[in-house]
């Protein structure tokens, strides 16, 4: 059973570090800060998660798994009552989404 406990664990762990480096690059490749925004913060809030629940994995039935589910309950809520913050922000202060008809030409005829 411990065997089984340590390759979850190591699974989610590698699935969360994978999401976040996803979501790094989406903050290099992505054209404007609304699509920047929106892989950073779905991609974050995933990886994050995973990332804890391999560390509760490990940890066993203990206080520290009784931390980590507070910082995963903290991070669920105040990752996207943040994106949409600053989607609210940027929007007011007059930073316009880029359209696909105004970026580079579109490859359908």
């Amino acid at each position: 059973m411990s065997e089984a406990l340590n390759v979850l664990s190591g699974l989610c762990l590698v699935a969360g570090s994978f999401f976040s480096l996803v979501g790094a690059f989406g903050l290099i490749r992505m054209p404007d800060f609304y699509t920047r925004m929106h892989a950073a913060s779905v991609t974050d809030t995933l990886g994050a998660g995973l990332i804890l629940l391999g560390l509760m994995l490990q940890a066993g039935l203990t206080l520290v798994t009784v931390k980590l589910i507070m910082v995963g309950l903290l991070i669920f809520v105040a990752s996207p009552t943040a994106s949409h913050a600053l989607a609210r922000a940027a929007l007011l202060r007059g930073v316009s989404p880029r359209l696909a008809d105004q970026g580079e030409p579109s490859s359908k005829p």
